[in-house]
């Protein structure tokens, strides 16, 4: 009887981890949604607002820089909890939404997007921090693997979503629906996810400078940190040049290149799908370095056997899905770095990468105006390089044994 009702329990348990893991990929979906749908509806963004296309670049780049600001809210998310700092993540974005929406008017719009964007800013360290606090090491690749299919799922369901939503109704309402949905992920997020428990024991006998300190003075933290803002560069120096590349080799139209961009969202969801199913398995380190070497290779190859769109189609495919992985993986071991200070870890690890993402933009074009597309990837595959000696660097004598010493008293497991 007893044996019975421990398996029940552990049954239970079992399904409130899904709960609790679903919860919180659909939260990020909608957070993604809200920081990608800018992109590609830009254009019709612009006319609803009655400004010009530089406006709206002018908007997304604001929103870029949000996410170096971010590198404060980690120790801040160490000292309040996570739950605690998702939570004001969330409302970030339903009154940078809300307020958008009632006053469509550029600068309005202009400063609600900045809230909103920076509700997912803050969101982002948390959630994985979270991640990290209450799921065992082994099982941590699957966990953030499953939550970050949130990215791809934006591309490939909330942004399709949302234009259906401006086309019939207009930017107001798609505003207001970000708003109300975000009301409602805040609830069911305070339903689901257990309280914050003993967060700040460590972090509030910190100052915010001497938790950023750890970042470049704990070998494994500084390994990591390089290692996410040399890959970063690496592949949005090809993202923002493989339109140019597609139209200037192959010719293809506007509506052949957005297909382009659908195969790389497909690549990102099988990227995140593979890390969920197989980097525990294969070891998280080792599942990185593989991938890493995997997209150096792709990286290097890719001009050479992309003489034919299929096989220049299919060589994206490799290359962002091999990256995805890597993205996973990083994610995963960031959370174990520093373990009395996750968030903080996880923030400078993402406020790295995007000034990694921004530098890559101007080295991406320099490179395809100076060589083309055989300068723009080997460039990649030598930034990639740096980004595994980083790694190497980082983590060469960092193991599992540093891990998992915290996990058993959680209400997540």
């Amino acid at each position: 009887m007893e044996k019975d009702e421990l398996s029940e329990n552990l049954k239970n348990r079992e399904i409130s981890v899904g709960h609790q893991i679903l919860v919180m990929a659909l939260v990020k979906l909608l957070l993604n949604t809200a920081r990608r749908f800018i992109y590609p509806f830009a254009p019709a963004l612009g006319r609803g607002l009655d400004v010009p296309l530089s406006a709206i670049t002018s908007l997304i780049a604001a929103s870029q820089f949000n996410s170096i600001l971010g590198i404060f809210s980690g120790p801040v998310a160490d000292r309040l909890g996570y739950r605690t700092t998702m939570g004001y993540g969330l409302i970030f974005l339903v009154v940078g939404m809300l307020v958008s929406g009632i006053f469509p008017v550029y600068w309005i719009v202009f400063i609600g997007f900045l809230t909103a964007s920076f509700g997912k800013t803050i969101f982002d360290p948390a959630i994985q921090a979270l991640i990290g606090r209450n799921i065992p090491f082994g099982k941590r690749g699957r966990a953030i693997g499953i939550v970050e299919m949130s990215w791809s799922g934006a591309a490939l369901a909330g942004i399709p979503l949302v234009g259906f939503v401006l086309d019939r109704w207009g930017i107001s309402v798609s505003f207001y629906c970000f708003a109300g949905f975000g009301a409602l992920a805040w609830i069911g997020m305070m339903r689901f996810i257990p309280p914050d428990e003993n967060n700040g024991r460590y972090a509030g006998q910190v100052t915010l400078i001497s938790s950023l300190r750890q970042l470049v003075r704990i070998r494994p933290a500084l390994g990591m940190i390089g290692f996410g803002f040399w890959i970063s560069i690496a592949n949005d120096a090809l993202f923002v040049t493989y339109g140019a590349w597609f139209e200037h080799a192959f010719h293809i139209s506007l509506v052949a290149l957005g297909f382009s961009t659908a195969a790389i969202g497909a690549a990102e969801l099988c990227g995140e799908s593979l890390a969920a199913l197989f980097a525990d398995r294969i070891g998280l380190k080792r599942a990185t370095v593989i991938a890493l070497v995997l997209a150096i290779l792709f990286y290097f190859l890719l001009p050479i056997v992309g003489g034919k769109l299929p096989f220049a189609l299919a060589g994206m495919f490799m290359v962002f899905l091999c990256f995805e992985f890597t993205m996973i993986c990083g994610f995963s071991l960031c959370t174990e770095v520093l373990p009395h200070a996750r968030a903080t870890m996880m923030a400078g690890f993402y406020a790295t990468a995007g000034v990694g993402r921004m530098i890559g933009v101007f080295i991406g074009a320099f490179m395809w105006k100076t060589g083309g597309i055989f300068a723009v990837t080997w460039s990649a595959a030598g930034f990639t390089c740096i980004g595994l000696l980083c790694l190497f660097f980082g983590l060469y004598s960092w193991g599992d044994q540093n891990c998992c010493k915290n996990n058993k008293q959680h209400p997540f497991i």
